[in-house]
Order: C-alpha cells, then sequence, then structure tokens
C-alpha cells in the first residue's frame, strides 16, 4: 500500500484510481454510518471524503505509521466537519416567526454591529482572522489549516474572543452576533 500512495502522491494517475479502488469499501462505509446517524445524504459525505483523502495525499508522510489510516482519518475528519458545517448553517437560518415578531425594528441589529465593530478593534491580528474565519462559517480545523496551526491554537483564540465579547458586553446584554 505504501508503494501505491507514493506512487499516487508524485501524480501517477493510474495509482490514484488504484488507490481510490482499494480505500473505496472503507470510505463508503464510513459514509453510509455518517448519513444514518445524521439524516444527510451519503454520497454528499462520500464526495467530502473522496475531497478529504486526495487533499491529503500530499501531506502523507509514508515513513511513519499506516499511511492509509491517515488519509482515511483525515476523510473522517472532513466528514465531520462537513456535518458541523450543516448543522450550523441549518441553525443560523432565520425562521419567519422571528423576522415577524422584531417587525422592521433594526436598533438590535445596529447595536450588534457597532458593538462588533468594537470588538474587531481590539483584537489582535491573529484573533481577527480567526474571528473572521468563524464568522464565516469555517470550522476551526479550516480555520486553524489556513491560518497554518493547530485546532486547539484556534479553540484558545476562540476562546480569548469570547471573553472579549463578554466583557463588551458587561452588563449581560446580548447581542445579535455569535462569535464561534
Amino acid at each position: 500500500m505504501r508503494a501505491l500512495i507514493q506512487r499516487a502522491k508524485a501524480g501517477d494517475q493510474s495509482a490514484r484510481h488504484e488507490l481510490a479502488i482499494a480505500l473505496w469499501p472503507r470510505l463508503l462505509s464510513m459514509a453510509k454510518y455518517y448519513a444514518r446517524v445524521s439524516g444527510e445524504d451519503p454520497d454528499d459525505l462520500l464526495g467530502e471524503a473522496w475531497c478529504a483523502l486526495f487533499g491529503a495525499l500530499q501531506q502523507v508522510d509514508l515513513r511513519i505509521g499506516q499511511p492509509e489510516c491517515f488519509l482515511v482519518e483525515r476523510a473522517r475528519w472532513r466528514v465531520l466537519d462537513y456535518l458541523k458545517w450543516l448543522k450550523r448553517r441549518r441553525e443560523a437560518e432565520p425562521d419567519d416567526e422571528g423576522l415577524e415578531a422584531h417587525g422592521p425594528d433594526i436598533a438590535p441589529g445596529v447595536v450588534g454591529t457597532t458593538m462588533l465593530a468594537d470588538l474587531v478593534a481590539d483584537l489582535s491580528d491573529t484573533q481577527r482572522r480567526v474571528l473572521v474565519g468563524v464568522l464565516r462559517g469555517h470550522t476551526w480545523r479550516e480555520v486553524a489549516s489556513h491560518l497554518g496551526c493547530s485546532g486547539a491554537n484556534v479553540a484558545y483564540h476562540v476562546k480569548q474572543i469570547r471573553q472579549k465579547w463578554e466583557t463588551l458586553c458587561g452588563d449581560g446584554r446580548q447581542a445579535d452576533v455569535d462569535v464561534g
């Protein structure tokens, strides 16, 4: 399997095809399991898994452990991140009742936007980049990958951002902005 992964990593299309055939049962089983648990479409999950697997192909270190396990693990992480993203996206979709209840009053949104601007002004550059990634709907793992740091580092920055947000809100007021 190492030789096959090494050839696929080097760009050999036939090796990539053979690798796909070899790992197909594992990824299909994983996609079906997570689809059953989450109620999502298994084909969507399988597509995410394949994207992650071939994306991680360039990062795999053939000298350590079992490289196919590394690739499958990256696929699993991507599927779980995708499920988390879908859940957050569904929760963020406004419901019609909530829109009608607030009516045309835009004051809470303006206050929230102003508070967010105050928060951003108080953040370090790294914290700003983390906040932008989180507000765009990226998972912590995706933000970490983009910034070149670990997920734990992003979690630390999110914690710092939340503390600054709570300090800014001060008297227990809640604005319409979620910082992760």
